[in-house]
């Protein structure tokens, strides 16, 4: 159906715009995401804000009172929590004398999963949408004066949608679980070879010996006081790596959880002893349909293979038990290898608004997408799986 009389309004803040009309278009996507309570909340604790470098720029479009279209953005003033490290980019531009601060960006912020797209409504024509979206994105750049636009872990079909609006593709490794059909953890651990069955059974078996174990809790069933503990373990774990770390989030973000969202979590909390009243560590999770996500991790002290039975095991034993299709664990190290999960490719989008900016990426990207796609065929010759014979 082809839209009529659209127009184009530009929000400060998700409140400003009706909850219920923003899930319409959000809920039937496959990530959780770029929900309504989840960006809102964002901005509600804190986390998202002038203050902290994320200006809340969001874009709709509206038929009559219909939202038709919707695209979260925000005008960055730096490249922290993006999760997408651009600053080569940004070296290039300050060597050509260009301004690449602020820039706009659209993502579910501090969140590198894929996923991000624009919402439309599947009645209206999705190029007719598309079109005006990326023409008001553009208008807007250039009235503001910003270097371009970049949409991060984006969903695949639609990077290839954005392409043809000039839109470069760069590809970035992470890492992902797929379920094979098994059924049970046991079938999963046959696909390691014997050496790395071996230390996956002795890491369970060592934490089980020292009366630690880890259960699966639903965010529903979570007492409301331990989603301030979970902050306090998001906060130490990312304290660790002092300048390094990635403490982006509010302690209000966490305590407010149970109140927007907590139907899309679970939890991984490892309990010593009979003491459940205090998880000695837990991962936080969200899922929706047959996807699951693996967000933030923290303990009250180092506990040896702790962290790869709350963040990695007992999640897939939890996920094959409930029929979840894929994993994603998050940013992090090839030590993910080492638990079964592959390298995989994810993209980010760029359109500079600058010409011999945007000339040099094109020049450019191949090239570098390349070699990034050699990397995660390298990285996975390291899996340590079974060969089969034959």
């Amino acid at each position: 159906m082809q839209p009529t009389n659209l127009r184009a309004a530009w929000a400060e803040s998700l409140s400003l715009i009706d909850r219920d009309a923003w899930n319409a278009l959000a809920e039937p996507l496959q990530t959780p995401f770029l929900e309504w309570d989840w960006l809102r909340l964002m901005e509600a604790s804190g986390s998202t804000a002038a203050e902290s470098g994320w200006i809340p720029r969001h874009l709709t479009l509206w038929s009559g009172n219909d939202l038709v279209a919707a695209a979260p953005l925000y005008v960055k003033l730096h490249s922290a929590g993006e999760f997408v490290f651009d600053h080569a980019w940004a070296d290039v531009a300050g060597r050509l004398g260009r301004a690449y601060y602020p820039k706009l960006v659209g993502m579910s912020p501090f969140t590198p999963m894929i996923g991000y797209r624009f919402l439309t409504a599947p009645e209206i024509d999705q190029g007719e949408l598309t079109l005006r979206l990326v023409e008001e994105i553009e208008g807007f750049c250039r009235h503001h004066s910003l270097s371009g636009s970049s949409f991060h872990f984006v969903d695949p079909g639609w990077g290839e949608v954005m392409a043809r609006h000039g839109y470069c593709a760069w590809a970035h490794q992470s890492f992902s679980w797929e379920n094979k059909g098994y059924g049970s953890f046991e079938d999963y651990l046959a696909v390691f070879n014997a050496n790395q069955r071996r230390n996956i059974r002795r890491e369970r078996r060592e934490l089980r010996r020292r009366g630690i174990r880890v259960e699966m809790i639903p965010g529903a069933e979570m007492p409301v006081e331990l989603y301030g503990r979970m902050y306090a373990f998001y906060a130490r774990t990312n304290d660790q790596f002092g300048p390094w770390g990635c403490k982006y989030l509010t302690r209000e973000f966490f305590t407010a959880l149970p109140d927007h969202f907590r139907q899309r979590l679970v939890f991984a909390t490892a309990f010593e002893g009979d003491h459940r009243e205090a998880p000695v560590g837990m991962s936080l999770l969200v899922t929706k349909g047959d996807q699951l996500y693996g967000r933030y991790w923290g303990c009250s002290r180092e506990i040896e293979f702790l962290h790869f039975d709350a963040c990695y095991y007992r999640p897939i034993e939890w996920a094959i038990e409930h029929g979840i299709r894929m994993f994603d664990p998050g940013m992090g190290g090839a030590h993910k290898l080492r638990r079964g999960f592959k390298a995989a490719a994810n993209h980010s989008l760029h359109r500079f608004m600058d010409p011999i900016l945007r000339k040099m990426m094109e020049q450019n990207i191949a090239a570098i997408n390349r070699s990034e796609r050699e990397n995660i065929a390298a990285l996975n010759l390291e899996l340590p799986l079974r060969r089969l014979q034959g």
